[in-house]
């Protein structure tokens, strides 16, 4: 079971590989401005078990987080499954800037965080998938 901390964009690129793939409801995906939290929990493909095809539910939260975006991702549907890319961080005023979770048809949220603070945690014991997740043009 994996967990993972990020507080710089070295530790984010770690949890962004592991995150490579989920898949998640909409729905599955929260922000609270009160707690500046931004919190989700998908469907990871365990891309640290290289000896099996598995996925682990997972859970991911992002904290300090001053205000969430959304672009190209489908409002009003909790139950539209969406397939996350990638997470990156795009530098501010330090150690401010912007978290990016970038999502398969163009979809991305954008994070303004105080700071790049983040926890990912596997949530129970993994399950046997069918397919390993592939890129066309080595995307």
């Amino acid at each position: 079971m994996l967990a993972l901390a990020a507080l710089d964009a070295e530790d984010l690129s770690v949890i962004s590989a592991q995150m490579q793939d989920a898949v998640l409801k909409l729905g599955d995906m929260s922000y609270v401005p009160a707690r500046k939290q931004f919190a989700l929990v998908a469907n990871r493909y365990a891309w640290d078990d290289a000896k099996e095809r598995q996925r682990r539910r997972t859970g991911l939260h992002f904290d300090r987080v001053l205000k969430a975006q959304s672009h190209n991702i489908r409002q009003g549907d909790a139950e539209a499954i969406v397939s996350l890319l990638a997470i990156s961080f795009e530098k501010g005023d330090e150690p401010s800037g912007t978290i990016v979770l970038t999502f398969a048809g163009g979809g991305a949220i954008r994070l303004t965080v105080e700071c790049i603070e983040a926890e990912l945690k596997d949530l129970g014991p993994a399950w046997e998938t069918a397919h390993t997740p592939s890129h066309e043009d080595g995307a």
